[in-house]
């Protein structure tokens, strides 16, 4: 029997299908000291964030020669050492389309929260307060979306911004082909310096460096915000608290952080920067189509 380690869990209804089509599947999460030698038993790894798949762990799995395919249940594969797994034979595979709107929706979602003090006047109205003066904010329409990176997220979001009346210009190391004509190709720096909203859809870096710090905040306007809902670390953090302290930046909205949980106080404390806890994917919706994107990817895999 084939046997699945869904190591971040699955979704119920993808865990049940498996069984009934004859997968063993376990759901347990391993330490990187233990995964390593329980992959001995395992066919396909099915990972979210949480677990870190590197050479280490690859070199013990391939030693039984028994796994064939990690999957990741997301976009992103930098928790997972791709180039050296598949040296060693191992299939490494995503669910890019699963979560595209989730995200999407997600970065809407804080960007109305910056524009409109949403979860400030929130919490202070819980306090008591009534700040009704202190709380006039802008309209998004009319203004411009700046997007570094242009994948299957970033198109999600510009045609749900487009039709809020936003302009959108974008930053991508690829041509990016059959996009609307109103969708305004720059450099990178470009976009920095002239959109009101930048939202950050691009992998880390190799190196792990942070790609936004402060001299890319420099170039942004004093009125502009900065959304992350991509992966943790590209924004420096410490630069970034910085530039709000110092009015170089009107606000911030993190949802992937440097280290997770988040500890960085003077980020989790920050008035001008709105939280969450790394829940770009977490919806329903989206929990379902990964799961049978899983399903299909493990079919397919052992059909062959």
């Amino acid at each position: 029997m084939i046997k699945i380690l869904a190591s971040d869990g699955m979704e119920k209804a993808a865990v049940a299908l498996l069984r009934e089509k004859g997968y063993e599947v376990e759901e347990q999460f391993y330490a990187p000291e233990e995964l390593g030698a329980k992959l001995a038993e395992v066919d396909v790894l099915v990972v979210r964030s949480a677990t870190k798949v590197r050479k280490p762990i690859i070199d013990e799995a391939k030693k039984a020669g028994k796994l064939q395919l990690v999957i990741r249940g997301g976009v992103g594969v930098d928790n997972i050492d791709v180039a050296y797994a598949e040296e060693n034979g191992i299939k490494v595979r995503n669910t890019p389309k699963a979560s595209s709107d989730s995200v999407a929706e997600l970065a809407l979602g804080h960007m109305f929260a910056l524009a409109r003090y949403i979860a400030a006047a929130n919490v202070t109205m819980k306090n008591g307060e009534w700040n009704k003066k202190k709380y006039e904010g802008i309209e998004l329409a009319g203004k411009t979306l700046g997007l570094i990176g242009m994948g299957r997220i970033s198109q999600s979001i510009a045609r749900k911004a487009t039709a809020l009346g936003m302009n959108v210009i974008y930053t991508d190391i690829f041509e990016i082909k059959g996009l609307p004509e109103s969708y305004k190709s720059m450099s990178r720096d470009e976009v920095l310096a002239n959109a009101d909203f930048v939202s950050l859809h691009i992998p880390a870096a190799k190196d792990g460096k942070p790609v936004i710090g402060a001299a890319e905040l420099a170039l942004m306007k004093p009125t502009a915000y900065i959304i992350n809902t991509a992966r943790g670390g590209l924004v420096d953090e410490d630069a970034l608290v910085e530039a709000l302290d110092n009015n170089k930046l009107a606000g911030a909205a993190l949802d992937v952080f440097a280290e997770e949980p988040a500890k960085n106080e003077k980020v989790l404390k920050h008035s001008k920067i709105s939280l969450t806890p790394h829940i770009g994917g977490s919806t329903k919706e989206a929990q379902a189509r990964i799961g049978m994107e899983i399903v299909d990817i493990i079919e397919d895999h052992f059909k062959k």
